[in-house]
């Protein structure tokens, strides 16, 4: 445990405390996970600020949630025929359709990772 300092402002002694530096940074669903804590699951969004974990929480579920979806984008283009043949022949049919099959696995992996505690 680090020793903590004081400082004297206006007549009133307060801490010196920092916040943790890190490199990480969260992207989409990392940002939608710490508002549905924040909302939702305000003793779990809590416990994590004071613990200094929060960040590293919502980068790996940032992490986590873009792969999922590209994962799944990928399996379900090729069900559906969804190719480079398709994209050269019709771009703007492809383009939806990508679209679409995006949209439908953002969806299933916000209710099962980014949702979820």
């Amino acid at each position: 445990m680090t020793e903590v300092t004081y400082r004297n402002e206006n007549g009133i002694t307060l801490p010196n405390l920092e916040a943790p530096k890190s490199e990480m940074t969260i992207g989409k669903y990392g940002i939608i996970r710490k508002q549905f804590l924040k909302q939702y699951r305000r003793a779990i969004y809590s416990a994590m600020m004071l613990n200094g974990t929060l960040l590293e929480h919502l980068s790996e579920i940032d992490k986590l949630a873009r792969e999922q979806v590209e994962q799944a984008v990928q399996k379900m283009a090729k069900a559906e025929g969804v190719d480079e043949k398709l994209k050269a022949e019709n771009p703007t049919k492809w383009t939806g359709l990508m679209n679409n099959l995006r949209h439908s696995a953002e969806e299933v992996v916000l209710n099962q990772l980014v949702y979820d505690v």
